[in-house]
């Protein structure tokens, strides 16, 4: 199926209305907060009650925003897994799964290229605190569920078929991959680009 065919089959996506961009708006303004105060005091020891009162909300109107501390610093990770499988869905058709995945990953490593000491905070806070490893880890599990059903188009076959896990085992071993290139690349505190660590990951699964 051609780009043009992809694109025509898709509905056009309604604007946000007022409602939801205030949202939005709002909870940008939480995370800047939140991870300059994350930055300067350290993820344990920054409260709920002293980003409240930066941003200007109560602790419980924050809450309706985002429901734990952690979701704050994760809340990204989701823009970032749509990002990502909307981007895997761009890549051509002819283009091989493990491929096409690697090219997806653009993404995160152009983001990365951009701003990389705020990269590098972030990804070493996340390294670094038991409780956001933990949440970290099921947010990859919803990337996960993203990009099966691209990676089971790609090779031909209905994702609706559990018993066949290969759609799954590649976007699994994809962000493994990813994972480990992010920890290589705070290691070496970033002087060798991440899109380099990455690069080398995922080729020694294709040899």
């Amino acid at each position: 199926m051609s780009e043009t065919a992809r694109t025509a089959d898709k509905p056009p996506r309604k604007p946000p209305g007022l409602r939801e961009r205030m949202r939005a708006t709002v909870r940008a303004e939480v995370v800047e907060v939140a991870h300059r105060l994350f930055t300067e005091q350290g993820f344990d020891r920054t409260t709920v009650d002293q980003i409240a009162a930066e941003v200007g909300l109560s602790r419980a109107s924050l809450f309706r925003y985002f429901g734990t501390k952690e979701d704050i610093v994760l809340g990204r990770l989701e823009e970032s897994g749509r990002q990502i499988a909307e981007a895997l869905a761009a890549r051509p058709d002819d283009e091989q799964p493990w491929e096409a995945l690697r090219r997806a990953f653009d993404v995160l490593t152009r983001m990365n290229e951009a701003a990389p000491e705020q990269a590098l905070r972030y990804l070493r806070m996340l390294q670094e605190t038991p409780s956001l490893r933990a949440r970290h880890y099921e947010k990859q599990l919803s990337w996960q569920e993203l990009l099966v059903p691209e990676v089971a188009r790609r090779l031909g076959i209905s994702p609706d078929r559990p018993e066949d896990t290969r759609p799954s085992a590649l976007a699994a071993a994809a962000l493994a991959c990813l994972d480990v290139a992010a920890t290589g690349w705070v290691a070496c505190e970033g002087t060798v680009p991440l899109a380099v660590l990455l690069d080398r990951a995922m080729s020694a699964l294709r040899e």
